[in-house]
C-alpha cells in the first residue's frame, strides 16, 4: 500500500524536521534572507528560524500561491559553489512563482531518504534533490509519497511525480574544456569529480576533446573526491595536480570539493579555474576565470508551473544552449581579448553542433 499523509504523521514530521536540521549538520543560512515573491510586502518577508548556533534554517515564504518547495542538500548553501548556485536557483524561482521555500543541507547519503520523508509528510509541494547522487532516495520516497512531486537535477527518472531536470552535461564538458585548452599555457589541465556518475563521466570525456580540439598538445589529468563536500580533499588533489602535472587551469564537478581546490589554486600565481553551475566569477577574479552558467532557476520555473498546473511529471526538462539555459559567464581580466572573442565564437560552434561532430 501506498502512504497517504495522516494527521498524527504530520505533527511527528513537524518535529523530526526540526530536529533534521541539527542531525545533518546545517549550516548558516546566507545573510541576506530573500522574499518568495518580487511584490512581497516587509510583513510577509519571511525570517530565517534559527536553533542553535550554527544549526540554520532558511525558510522564505508569500502570501501569493500558497505552494512550498524545498531542497535536500549533502554540501552547504554556502559553499561558494554547486550547492550556493542550487540554492540560489531555487530561491529565484520560487521568488518569481511567489512559493516558500526552504531546506536542509549538509545531509548525510544515508538520511536522504529521511530527510525528504519528512518534507513529504508535511505536504511539501516539491522537493528538489540538486544531483544524480540522490536519484534512489527520489525514487523510494516519490513511490510512498505519490501525491508528492520531486524535481531530480541531472536525473534520469520520468515517473508520474518525478521530472528530471538535465542541463546538456556534453555542452558543458565542450564549453570548459575548450576554454581551458586556450588559456593553458602549460599544457596541462585537470578535472575533479565528486562521484563518477554519468553526468559527470560525460563532462569529463567532452572537456578533454574540447581541450584537445583547440590545442592537441594538452594533457588532461582527472580525479574523483568520492564525495561532494569534502574540502579539503579537492585542495589536495589540486595541489597534487598542480605539482605533479603542473596542471594550470582546472574544472570541477564536485561541489564544495572544488571550493577546495580553488583554495589550493590560490596559493600558485598563474593558476585557474572554470565555474559552475552559477556565475562565479568577476571581472576582478585571480582564480575563477569565467563560468559555465546553468539557468536552473528557469528549469526549476518550469516544474513550478507544472504543479500549478497540475500536470507534473513523466518528463525531462532539458536545458542547453539553444534555449538559453546554458550561457557564458562573466570572464577574468586574466582571459585576453582575443581570447575572449576566440571562445565566444566557439561556444556558436557547440549550440550549432559543428565543434565537434
Amino acid at each position: 500500500m501506498k502512504k497517504t499523509m495522516k494527521t498524527a504523521s504530520l505533527i511527528m514530521a513537524a518535529v523530526l524536521t526540526a530536529m533534521s536540521l541539527a542531525a545533518c549538520g546545517s549550516t548558516a543560512a546566507p545573510t541576506k534572507t530573500e522574499t518568495s515573491a518580487a511584490e512581497t510586502s516587509a510583513s510577509e518577508t519571511a525570517k530565517t528560524e534559527t536553533t542553535k548556533a550554527g544549526e540554520t534554517k532558511a525558510a522564505e515564504t508569500s502570501k501569493a500561491s500558497g505552494y512550498k518547495v524545498a531542497m535536500v542538500l549533502d554540501s552547504s548553501v554556502s559553499d561558494g559553489g554547486w550547492g550556493a548556485s542550487c540554492y540560489q536557483a531555487m530561491v529565484n524561482a520560487a521568488k518569481d512563482s511567489g512559493w516558500e521555500t526552504v531546506y536542509t543541507d549538509n545531509v548525510a547519503t544515508a538520511d536522504f531518504a529521511t530527510v525528504m520523508t519528512d518534507y513529504a509528510e508535511l505536504g511539501y509541494n516539491l522537493i528538489f534533490a540538486p544531483g544524480n547522487q540522490y536519484t534512489d532516495a527520489v525514487k523510494q520516497v516519490a513511490e510512498e509519497y505519490p501525491e508528492i512531486n520531486f524535481a531530480l537535477l541531472n536525473g534520469t527518472v520520468e515517473t508520474e511525480n518525478i521530472t528530471s531536470i538535465l542541463p546538456d552535461a556534453k555542452q558543458i564538458g565542450y564549453m570548459a574544456g575548450a576554454l581551458a585548452g586556450l588559456m593553458s599555457k602549460t599544457n596541462n589541465i585537470g578535472f575533479i569529480g565528486g562521484m563518477e556518475l554519468d553526468t559527470t563521466k560525460a563532462k569529463l570525456e567532452c572537456y578533454e576533446k574540447a581541450a584537445k580540439k583547440v590545442n592537441p598538445d594538452i594533457k588532461v589529468s582527472s580525479a574523483y573526491a568520492g564525495s561532494f563536500s569534502d574540502t579539503a580533499k579537492g585542495k589536495e588533489i589540486a595541489s597534487s595536480m598542480v605539482s605533479t602535472y603542473d596542471v594550470d587551469v582546472m574544472f570541477g564537478d564536485a561541489s564544495a570539493v572544488d571550493t577546495g581546490a580553488r583554495e589550493a589554486l590560490a596559493g600558485s600565481e598563474g593558476r585557474y579555474d572554470i565555474g559552475q553551475p552559477g556565475d562565479l566569477g568577476s571581472a576582478d577574479d585571480k582564480i575563477i576565470i569565467c563560468s559555465v552558467v546553468t539557468d536552473n532557476a528557469a528549469l526549476l520555473k518550469a516544474c513550478m508551473k507544472d504543479v500549478e498546473a497540475d500536470k507534473f511529471g513523466g518528463q525531462t526538462i532539458y536545458g542547453d544552449l539553444g534555449n538559453g539555459c546554458l550561457s557564458i559567464g562573466t570572464f577574468s581580466n586574466a582571459v585576453p581579448e582575443d581570447i575572449q572573442t576566440q571562445y565566444k565564437e566557439i561556444v556558436d560552434q557547440i549550440q550549432a553542433g559543428t565543434f565537434i561532430q
